[in-house]
């Protein structure tokens, strides 16, 4: 009962186009991603979902039901929000409990429900506190534990972890993780985190300006990026981007001849346009001895600790590389970078659509 069909739903407001014909089949018990900047339309659809807002047209199935236009109430879906929402002269227990109450659960049923939930997210000791004595990753789980208490057939958080500071970010991560291996519950999540995308989602669902960009899993939407955006807007540091045109021996920029393996260049023979984005991860590029690979100026090291950002200035130019450890060169120094034609992603200058010879499967570009 938890399949959730997005079909065709746009949303405008007079001229203005929010969403434009968003389309995603989601699996009963999936965990969804939907990522993209501020303003992509990824809250509206959020919304629309929860029925908070009505769609210009298209329709949204919940299992075998028509909810488009159907009261949030009647829906069988539940909401964690950013600000956590709960009722300030209320208890722990009674927040939690408090939905139920209004769908007129039995008390008994209700005091079941409530432990269950509390001792799921290590609430029990706080039960009888009000959410002022709270910290704030306590308060977003008493905010899942209402949410929870439901048993709903949808599970909708919007951006939950964007108001917590960075250790308590990653916490929280690991306990919605946790919860939906527990429950098995359909979820459809909100962010603006890649980070939050690649490690929570079974799926990603990248937008843009309205438009779904890629649908796919986290190694899908990481490894074949369907446009350019989604190439820089997942992955940290983002993709190299280097401009090039097509030449008779393959790609060129700034008069420096670009790798690509047999099968790519195949293709690029019968590519319809000369100006391409050549896209290199920072982690596919490495130090190679003086006198191979392609030349450059160490000007800034970035330590992160487990590993260093080198930013290299080359001819073709500006590249970043992801180094495992420490940098040996110092800025200044001239390096010398390669890197394997294989992890090369090219896209068409003009449309950004990646240029493949085989194209990746689970793609929904507009």
């Amino acid at each position: 009962m938890g399949a959730l069909s997005i079909r065709q739903v746009k949303k405008s407001y007079g001229s203005h186009h929010i969403l434009k014909s968003v389309d995603l089949e989601i699996a009963e018990g999936e965990f969804v991603i939907l990522v993209g900047p501020s303003g992509c339309g990824k809250s509206t659809l959020l919304s629309m979902i929860a029925g908070l807002d009505s769609p210009t047209s298209g329709n949204i199935i919940l299992g075998d039901r028509d909810i488009t236009y159907v009261a949030p109430k009647d829906r069988d879906i539940a909401m964690v929000f950013q600000s956590y929402a709960l009722y300030p002269n209320m208890t722990v227990e009674q927040n939690i409990a408090f939905a139920l109450e209004m769908r007129k659960v039995p008390k008994d049923e209700r005091k079941v429900l409530v432990d269950k939930v509390s001792k799921m997210l290590q609430l029990g000791h706080l039960l009888d506190r009000k959410p002022g004595q709270l910290s704030g990753g306590q308060r977003q789980r008493v905010a899942m534990g209402r949410a929870l208490a439901r048993q709903p057939s949808l599970f909708l958080f919007d951006e939950p972890l964007s108001n917590l500071d960075a250790k308590l970010r990653v916490e929280m991560r690991a306990e919605i993780k946790l919860l939906h291996q527990r429950t098995k519950t359909t979820t459809v999540y909100v962010t603006h985190d890649q980070v939050e995308a690649m490690t929570l989602g079974d799926r990603i669902a990248v937008m843009r300006d309205g438009i779904l960009q890629q649908f796919g899993t986290p190694d899908e939407i990481y490894s074949h990026p369907a446009t350019k955006f989604v190439a820089e807007f997942i992955g940290s540091p983002a993709m190299n981007m280097i401009h090039a045109k097509r030449d008779r021996n393959g790609l060129v920029a700034k008069g420096i001849e670009l790798p690509v393996t047999p099968q790519l260049g195949a293709t690029l023979q019968g590519h319809p346009t000369q100006d391409m984005i050549y896209g290199l991860r920072p982690e596919s590029i490495r130090f190679v001895p003086a006198g191979t690979g392609l030349a450059g100026e160490l000007t800034m090291i970035e330590p992160t600790g487990p590993e260093s950002y080198a930013f290299v200035d080359t001819a073709a130019g500006p590249l970043v590389v992801r180094v495992p450890g420490k940098v040996t060169a110092q800025v200044g120094e001239t390096v010398h970078l390669a890197w394997q034609p294989a992890d090369v992603h090219l896209f068409d200058a003009s449309t950004e659509a990646r240029v493949s010879a085989q194209p990746p499967v689970h793609l929904a570009v507009a």
